[in-house]
């Protein structure tokens, strides 16, 4: 393989690691340094990210509960806590949106 095109295939894979998938009522953006998640309130709330499934699992008294490559966390707006090997943290809440940012 030419040298030139190593990292052009390289940066290639990464945006396809990086890359998620949203679904119902959820969507995801992604950078190199981890993905913001906006979870919908209601419906079906699971997303894959980084190569991992997170989940709103629910949400009480400005604590959001997500699970992330299946360990259930609880997160308070405005913190950061680990789970399944990533750094998950509560960016803002509101009456139909969860954000959540989820980073390696």
């Amino acid at each position: 393989m030419p040298r030139r095109l190593r990292p052009a295939l390289a940066a290639l894979a990464l945006a396809l690691v990086l890359a998620g998938c949203g679904g119902g009522g959820s969507s995801t953006d992604c950078g190199l340094d981890g993905c913001t998640v906006t979870f919908a309130r209601s419906g079906e709330t699971a997303v894959s990210v980084l190569g991992i499934e997170a989940r709103l699992v629910g949400v009480q008294d400005q604590v959001a509960e997500i699970a992330v490559a299946g360990q259930t966390v609880r997160v308070p707006v405005g913190a950061e806590t680990r789970a399944g090997g990533f750094t998950v943290g509560v960016e803002s809440l509101t009456d139909s949106a969860v954000v959540v940012r989820v980073r390696p």
